[in-house]
């Protein structure tokens, strides 16, 4: 049984090193330097053929744009709504819920500072200055979103956003896609007259096209005086919020958009310009019914956004309860 043992021990010893032959598991010196310098050769080569596979591939991108674009791409030509502030994610990352107490700062701080972080970033911001029927985005400079406090009303830093008094601020924008830009609603060439008809028209045969926003778009073009800047204002991306039931439009109370009821479309389009922001709009919910739960959803309206809740695009849907 000893010997037996024994001879099984020196049987892998002699693998480990054959003394007799010089052999080292199995192989000798030149047999080991051989397939090392094999596999090292091999994997060299194969190294180098996915090198240069990368290398051919990154000569069909462009670094400053996407190979595929709006509808050739994953994320279509049809943009999606965000809204801050939102819900702690690390907590809850399927919630939609801006809940708060009014009057108390350390529940509300939460709120408040998100928008005020978003407020003072865009306000650091560089670009041109822009408005209707003058400047707008080029491919290589964006326009600055101004952050001005007599524009956005009650929506500032100064205010707390509302959330103090009870009476939120919520941002709205939209997600960029690279060369996006939102059409007027009627024919491609712009006329007043026609793009009136178009709006008239969809308010009519489109019971989801809320009525209030015609009147918001016709008192708009009744503020700008040349024809550029009508087009400009009919190019916009208009933003309406609503509850989504009786009950929420009941508890939802009166809204205002600051500095309007629409995204200017000058901001338009997003083509990876240094410093670019995306333009957004506040949202006031001036008097809420306190202590209930309101379903509150904001839809973009221009002839090449189509809201869908489905699939996320063309419309966001948030929680609001205030106590």
């Amino acid at each position: 049984m000893s010997d037996k043992k024994g001879n099984n021990d020196g049987g892998f010893m002699k693998f480990l090193y054959n003394s007799d032959t010089g052999e080292v598991l199995g192989r000798t010196g030149m047999s080991w330097l051989k397939i090392i310098v094999f596999y090292i050769i091999f994997y060299a080569g194969l190294a180098a053929f996915f090198g240069l596979m990368l290398y051919i591939f990154y000569q069909t991108l462009d670094i400053n744009k996407p190979k595929y674009q709006l509808g050739d791409s994953l994320i279509g030509s049809n943009p999606g709504v965000g809204f801050r502030p939102q819900p702690d994610q690390d907590k809850n990352v399927d919630s939609t819920l801006i809940w708060f107490k009014r009057g108390d700062r350390d529940d509300f701080k939460f709120w408040s500072e998100q928008l005020k972080s978003y407020v003072e970033e865009a306000r650091k911001t560089a670009g041109k200055n822009c408005d209707f029927g003058a400047d707008k985005a080029s491919d290589k400079e964006a326009c600055q979103v101004i952050v001005d406090e007599k524009k956005f009303g009650n929506c500032t830093v100064a205010t707390d956003f509302g959330y103090k008094d009870g009476s939120p601020c919520v941002l709205i924008k939209l997600n960029r896609i690279y060369g996006w830009k939102p059409e007027p609603f009627g024919p491609a060439r712009f006329s007043e007259a026609e793009f009136k008809k178009a709006i008239d028209d969809k308010a009519n045969s489109d019971a989801k096209f809320p009525k209030i926003l015609k009147t918001a778009i016709e008192k708009k073009l009744q503020e700008v005086n040349t024809e550029a800047a009508k087009e400009d204002v009919a190019k916009s991306v208009w933003i309406n919020c609503d509850g989504e039931n009786p009950a929420d439009r009941e508890n939802m109370g009166k809204i205002s958009y600051a500095p309007m009821q629409a995204i200017q479309s000058f901001y338009f389009p997003f083509m990876k310009q240094p410093n670019y922001v995306s333009p957004f709009i506040m949202v006031q919910f001036e008097s809420v019914t306190r202590g209930v739960l309101i379903n509150i959803e904001c839809k973009a309206y221009a002839k090449n956004i189509f809201p869908d809740r489905a699939s996320r695009t063309g419309s966001v849907h948030f929680e609001l309860m205030v106590e």
